[in-house]
């Protein structure tokens, strides 16, 4: 199996059109990427077109990952307008597409985008989840720890609050 992740900086709308169609396949498979399923593509294409808008100010990148040829998975990695935080980067909407769950393909996204932070000079990642789907052992499992989590700060549905927790992965 060949994995590769790229740097994406320009989007067209054949690789929108991608994106969209992962995320919304991705969150009606269960994954927590900022929605609740049941979603359609006009659920999600405000947030991605605002992830996008950032890549397009070159505030952020996407990181995209093919396997064997085929497109597998994304996320966005951004950094701070900030000098004091220009170390570090945050992954936002880290997502592998259903049909190459379990075969490795989240931690080959993981590892690829960290090749990209290291290249980058940074020293470390950052980027947070919601607690209740076991992804802390995964993210451990890629050289994550946690370093903070803030209780009930995700409202999946009335009554129904998720802690989000913080990690970070030194490069």
């Amino acid at each position: 199996m060949s994995e590769t992740v790229e740097r994406v900086t320009d989007v067209d709308d054949e690789l929108c059109t991608w994106l969209l169609s992962c995320w919304v396949a991705v969150t009606n498979a269960g994954g927590a990427v900022g929605f609740v399923p049941p979603v359609g593509p006009g659920d999600v294409r405000p947030t991605l077109e605002a992830h996008l808008a950032e890549v397009s100010a070159g505030a952020a990148y996407v990181g995209l990952l093919s396997i064997d040829g085929d497109r597998a998975g994304f996320g966005f990695v951004v950094r701070s307008a900030s000098p004091l935080f220009h170390h570090w980067a945050t992954v936002l909407r880290l997502q592998v597409h259903p049909r190459f769950r379990g075969r490795g393909a989240g931690r080959a996204l993981l590892d690829g985008l960290a090749e990209h932070a290291r290249a980058d000079g940074l020293a470390f990642l950052h980027l947070t989840y919601r607690e209740g789907l076991g992804l802390g052992r995964f993210y451990e499992s890629c050289g994550f720890a946690e370093v903070g989590r803030i209780p009930g700060a995700i409202r999946v549905a009335p009554g129904d609050d998720r802690d989000s927790v913080h990690m970070q992965r030194k490069l």
